[in-house]
């Protein structure tokens, strides 16, 4: 009988989560309140641009990603400080309107204009050049990344202090108008991308 009684908790508990985490803080007290309080699922989602699908943003919106890194071993990667992207404008433009005589080698030019602000506690490092990739729903992911426009303007490839916040252009290289746009600059071994920007169709 006690075995019995012993299966059928066992069974409530793990069936109905809603019952143990109401029960939890009453029998553990201060041991359970860290996982199962507000703070938790809060700090949670404040990072999970990290270790979940990126954020997506178009032009006039903003998104928080986290930026972190891993152990001497390039594993246990943990979330250090947060960034966000807001997308002042995406236009499409020709070479001449970037001052080069390149062609888009995977034919379409476009100009991003992004503002990042470290609006975490830590510096964070941002890399743009060979982390960005453009993809739609009949071109697999492709580097978008080009050198035009390097030196013009505020770069956006910088260090942030927490508070500091820099709003530059990026010329990329895409197979046409529309897809998407992310950014892959991060260490975190899951190969998500850390933002993803939802480029205009025309």
């Amino acid at each position: 009988m006690p075995a019995a009684v012993a299966g059928v908790l066992l069974l409530t508990g793990c069936s109905s989560g809603g019952d143990d985490a109401k029960s939890a803080p009453e029998s553990i007290g201060s041991i359970a309140s860290p996982e199962t309080g507000l703070e938790m699922p809060t700090e949670e989602t404040s990072s999970s641009p990290s270790s979940a699908p990126a954020p997506t943003v178009g032009a006039g919106e903003t998104a928080k990603f986290g930026l972190g890194e891993t152990d001497e071993y390039g594993e246990n990667y943990k979330v250090t400080t947060q960034m966000s992207v807001t997308v002042v404008s995406a236009k499409y433009v020709t070479p001449a309107e970037v001052d080069t005589s390149n062609k888009p080698e995977n034919g379409q030019y476009v100009e991003l204009t992004l503002t990042l602000k470290n609006v975490g506690e830590a510096p964070a490092e941002i890399m743009t050049y060979g982390m960005m990739q453009w993809e739609d729903e009949q071109t697999a992911a492709q580097d978008a990344t080009t050198l035009e426009g390097v030196g013009e303007g505020q770069s956006l490839d910088t260090t942030y202090k927490p508070g500091q916040s820099v709003t530059g252009k990026l010329i990329l290289d895409v197979g046409r108008k529309g897809g998407t746009v992310s950014y892959f600059g991060t260490e975190d071994p899951s190969g998500e991308a850390a933002f993803t920007v939802s480029l205009p169709k025309a």
